[in-house]
């Protein structure tokens, strides 16, 4: 197609998306968010979440295994004020196929460990509890799968602080 053809189709079809937006009263669907494939994916992984939590003992000792990555995906604030020994941080907001290459590495099979607040019984900074359907852990581990990292290990308990080996920044 010539370069003006096609700069009339893509603008055509704006338009009919727009136009046939304001007919319903709904705005034009966003082709960078896919509602529908992230609920899909969900949908599909929910039967490997369940099998890929693990207890405390288990996790801990695994997260330690050569080449493990234990992830932190916490803001960056609250990773410093407090994390388990040897996790990394790369906060969830900023995942993107390059920063998660960057951080995790090109093996995309490389067993990866994750927690959240909602893991500790604390409840104080810098692990605050959040709303259980919001817990980090969830859509953590769903974008993981979706960014193609699929050996995804999850803590499975609630536990206090205590109980694993915590750190702050400035202690590492």
């Amino acid at each position: 197609m010539r370069p003006i053809a096609f700069a009339a189709a893509t603008a055509l079809a704006a338009l009919t998306l727009s136009v046939q937006a304001q007919d319903t009263g709904q705005p034009a669907a966003n082709p960078q968010i896919d509602y529908d494939g992230f609920t899909q994916l969900t949908v599909d992984l929910a039967e490997i979440r369940a099998a890929h939590r693990l207890p405390l003992r288990q996790f801990l000792h695994q997260a330690k295994a050569d080449g493990a990555i234990l992830l932190d995906t916490r803001s960056a604030a609250a990773f410093a004020d407090g994390h388990i020994e040897g996790a990394i941080n790369l906060p969830f907001s900023d995942f993107t196929d390059e920063k998660l290459a960057k951080v995790l590495g090109p093996d995309t099979t490389r067993p990866i460990y994750i927690y959240c607040n909602n893991n500790f019984s604390d409840n104080i900074a810098p692990i605050v509890s959040k709303r259980a359907p919001l817990a980090l852990n969830i859509p953590t581990f769903i974008n993981l799968h979706g960014y193609g990292y699929t050996n995804v290990w999850e803590l499975a308990d609630v536990v206090p602080s205590s109980a694993v080996p915590w750190v702050k920044s400035s202690d590492s």
